[in-house]
C-alpha cells in the first residue's frame, strides 16, 4: 500500500513518526505552512519557517524514504495581525521554489475583513503564479465558514479546479462538492473528522477528487491517520484501487497541477548545512 499524506505538520513530529510512517507505507506528503500555536512577533520568523519547509524538513524525510514537498503562505489566523501582513509582500520570493506545491494554508480562521483581504490576495497569488491553492475552512460555523470561502473563490481568478477546501464533515461535503473544487477530509483524533465517520462519507459521495489527510501537528494528533482510514476502507468493502485513489492518485493529480510535485525519493545526504539528524557523532 502507498500512502502520500496531503496535509501533515512534519515540523512539529519527531523522526521516531517518519520512521513509523515509512513503515505504515507513507511515501509522500505535503506540509502546509501554518500557525505555530503562539504568536509570532515579526515576518521575519515565517521567513526562517519557510526555509526550513524547503530545506531541513525534506532532508529529514529523505532519511526515511518519504518524498516531502510544502505550501507556503500567511495564515488565517496571523491574517489578523498587523505585526504578521508584510509576509504577503514577501510571499512571491517563496512562491516560484522547486518544493512549493501550491499556496496554503489560507482562508478563514474567524471570517474577519482582515481574512478577507488575505484569501482574497493569496488566492489572486496562486492564480500568478500557476499553483493550486489549499484552503483551511474554519473550525467554527463551518458551514458559513465554507460558503462564504466559496464565494471568495468564484470571485477569484483561480479556477475550482485548483483549489482544495480542507477539513470538511458531513455538513459541509456536498455543498464543497457542488463548488468544483477539491476535497479534503481531516482525521484528527477528537475534532475533525474520524475513520468510520471518513468511510461514510466515501460510501455515500464517492473517491473522485476527495483526499484523505491526517493534519498532524502539535496538538493531540496521529501520523498514522491516514493508513488507519486505508484499512477501514478495506475492511468497509473498498477495494486496494479505490484505496489508492484516494490516498495517493488523487492527492498525487491535486498537488501535480503545479508542474512541481516529484514523487522519487531523493537520496538522502548525511548533512543538510553542516547538520545531522544525529546527535553525538562528529
Amino acid at each position: 500500500m502507498r500512502i502520500f499524506d496531503p496535509h501533515i505538520h512534519m515540523t512539529s513530529r519527531t523522526t521516531d513518526d517518519y520512521e513509523a510512517m515509512f513503515a505504515a507505507g507513507v511515501r509522500a506528503l505535503v506540509e502546509p505552512s501554518f500557525w505555530l500555536g503562539q504568536p509570532r512577533t515579526s515576518p521575519d520568523s515565517f521567513f526562517d519557517y519557510f526555509d526550513s519547509l524547503l530545506g531541513w524538513e525534506p532532508f529529514r524525510a529523505a532519511q526515511y524514504g518519504i518524498a516531502h514537498h510544502c505550501t507556503v503562505a500567511l495564515n488565517p489566523k496571523e491574517a489578523n495581525d498587523p505585526r504578521c501582513t508584510p509576509v504577503l509582500d514577501a510571499l512571491p520570493r517563496y512562491l516560484v521554489k522547486d518544493n512549493v506545491v501550491a499556496v496554503g494554508e489560507i482562508g478563514y480562521d474567524s471570517m474577519t475583513p482582515a481574512e478577507d483581504a488575505a484569501l482574497a490576495a493569496q488566492l489572486q497569488l496562486a492564480a500568478d503564479h500557476g499553483l493550486p491553492a489549499l484552503v483551511h475552512t474554519p473550525h467554527r460555523d463551518k458551514l458559513a465558514g465554507m460558503r462564504r470561502t466559496i464565494d471568495v473563490v468564484r470571485e477569484s481568478a483561480l479556477d475550482p479546479e485548483h483549489v482544495l477546501l480542507d477539513h470538511l464533515n458531513e455538513t459541509t461535503v456536498k455543498e464543497a462538492a457542488d463548488s468544483g473544487c477539491w476535497l479534503g477530509f481531516s482525521i484528527y483524533p477528537d475534532t475533525k473528522m474520524d475513520e468510520d465517520r471518513m468511510v461514510a462519507v466515501l460510501k455515500a459521495h464517492g473517491t473522485e477528487k476527495t483526499l484523505v489527510n491526517s493534519a498532524a501537528d502539535w496538538g493531540r494528533s496521529d501520523p498514522l491517520k491516514t493508513r488507519r482510514t486505508a484499512d477501514a476502507m478495506l475492511a468497509a468493502g473498498f477495494t486496494e484501487d479505490d484505496v489508492d485513489q484516494v490516498l495517493w492518485r488523487n492527492p498525487a493529480a491535486f498537488y501535480g497541477q503545479s508542474g512541481r510535485l516529484h514523487l522519487d525519493v531523493p537520496a538522502p545526504g548525511d548533512l543538510h548545512e553542516g547538520n545531522s539528524i544525529l546527535r553525538g557523532g562528529e
